[in-house]
């Protein structure tokens, strides 16, 4: 995974925007607006890869906020540190190597805690989002961003035909690394479907869940709130 992730980090911001024809940035903007940050919160961005999840955390605490993204590849982090630079939030983001499966935070530290498109490759999915729960503060929200099944007679056949057969072809062409692209289909017929998801946020303890499916169902987010009684679990 690790030799993955490396290897597409040159190309990845790219990639997704071509890809999804630009909805990503839609995408993006749409989750951190439910994380409900404030200007001058502290958020934090869990597997940020490029880091542009967390740029947009920035874009909402403003320049008295901060914002930390953590992600278990180098090459990752090198990218997101450029695209950091070309931004005016150098000073309110923070990167960290780390492992999602065991946050080095302390608890209720955040104000809320995002991961977008990474559910599908961690090792352990409830353990991520229990650790996500762990390091947000009680009222705080815990939100996911990834890719799900569309269920639009019609429109699902379309859009399952470009992600099995033409995302791959065009993300070689583009990269010119043929595995990572033929991996991503892969990877999400493994996935639990949505309301599974929602299943696995109330079982660690998350309260108000719900989700929102974007562009058809291609992209799902879910939201869970960090319960205000310390008896929860």
């Amino acid at each position: 995974m690790y030799r993955i992730f490396s290897a597409i980090a040159p190309r990845y911001d790219f990639l997704n925007t071509a890809l999804s024809f630009r909805q990503d940035k839609y995408w993006r903007r749409f989750t951190v607006e439910k994380t409900g940050l404030l200007p001058g919160g502290y958020g934090l961005d869990v597997c940020c890869g490029t880091g542009m999840l967390a740029i947009e955390h920035a874009k909402m605490v403003g320049p008295t906020g901060k914002v930390v993204g953590l992600d278990f590849c180098a090459a990752m982090l090198a990218k997101a540190k450029e695209n950091i630079a070309r931004t005016p939030y150098q000073n309110n983001i923070e990167l960290t190597q780390g492992n999602a499966l065991n946050l080095p935070f302390a608890k209720a530290c955040f104000d809320s805690a995002t991961i977008g498109f990474a559910l599908r490759n961690v090792p352990d999915l409830r353990q991520t989002i229990l650790e996500m729960k762990r390091v947000v503060r009680p009222g705080g929200k815990v939100v996911s961003l990834e890719l799900s099944r569309p269920s639009k007679v019609g429109f699902k056949q379309a859009y399952f035909f470009y992600f099995n057969f033409l995302v791959p072809v065009l993300g070689f062409l583009v990269s010119g690394v043929k595995g990572p692209y033929s991996y991503l289909p892969a990877s999400l017929k493994n996935f639990p479907p949505k309301k599974e998801i929602s299943n696995i946020f109330q079982k660690v303890g998350l309260t108000g869940v719900t989700y929102y499916e974007l562009t058809g169902g291609i992209v799902t987010v879910h939201v869970g709130t960090v319960p205000k009684n310390k008896n929860l679990k």
